[in-house]
């Protein structure tokens, strides 16, 4: 009876750790841990801010240490990276309509009705990338609606209307490196030394004297020097 008591409690104590083991387990591929892991590995680092659509598998996140974003799907398992400068922007789209949007570069146009949806709640991101410009992030749908962690389609606006704010504020920084970029080069400086002097100006040679005490003008062409010749003759 004491080995049998004994054998019960061994057996109690592995289904106790079987249990605890298939609890972390889930615990750790919940797909929105697998989603930030996989973020945070093609990110180089933490996400500073995270959105996760809920049951989708799909994610976006951002770390503004290396000013980079990153959008991931398949639970994590395909990401793409992004330079925070290639978000161009944000819409909110509510049953096919785009309900508000922030975009860089223009005034952020607002949620102007706060409410539910009917069919779908969904977020788009738009890059400044031709292979994938744009990503989207599902959060609620008339189809899933029935599911476990889903949001209500009231929920689903709000959260995509505070993303709109997220986004705008993430336009408003100012990236620590932005002017370094734009910056033009400078030139070298020369640094000033002793002045060289000034050229020395040759001074023409006088024009010769004739026999009659007179110089020749530089200028008088050889007519005029011809003609004051057959004067001084004619003198003598």
């Amino acid at each position: 009876m004491t080995q049998l008591g004994h054998f019960l409690v061994l057996i109690g104590v592995i289904a106790v750790a079987l249990a605890a083991f298939g609890a972390v387990v889930a615990w750790y591929n919940e797909h929105g841990r697998r989603i930030r892991r996989g973020l945070r590995n093609v990110l180089k680092g933490d996400t500073h801010a995270l959105i996760i659509a809920p049951g989708r598998g799909r994610g976006a996140g951002f770390n503004f240490t290396s000013n980079t974003m990153a959008v991931a799907w398949d639970t994590g398992g395909w990401c793409l990276i992004y330079r925070l400068e290639e978000l161009l922007g944000l819409e909110l789209i509510v049953d096919g309509q785009v309900a508000a949007r922030a975009y860089r570069g223009e005034p952020r146009r607002p949620l102007d009705a706060v409410g539910g949806a009917q069919q779908q709640v969904a977020l788009r991101l738009v890059f400044d990338d031709l292979q994938h410009p744009d990503f989207h992030l599902e959060l609620w749908s008339q189809e899933r609606a029935d599911r476990r962690g889903e949001f209500t389609p009231a929920e689903a606006v709000e959260e995509g209307n505070r993303w709109l704010a997220r986004i705008e504020s993430i336009f408003r920084r100012k990236l620590p490196n932005g002017a370094a970029r734009n910056a033009e080069p400078m030139a070298p400086s020369i640094s000033e030394g002793p002045k060289p002097p000034p050229p020395e100006v040759a001074t023409p040679a006088p024009p010769p004297v004739r026999a009659d005490g007179r110089q020749d003008l530089p200028f008088a062409s050889d007519d005029e020097t011809a003609d004051d010749e057959d004067d001084d003759a004619a003198t003598r």
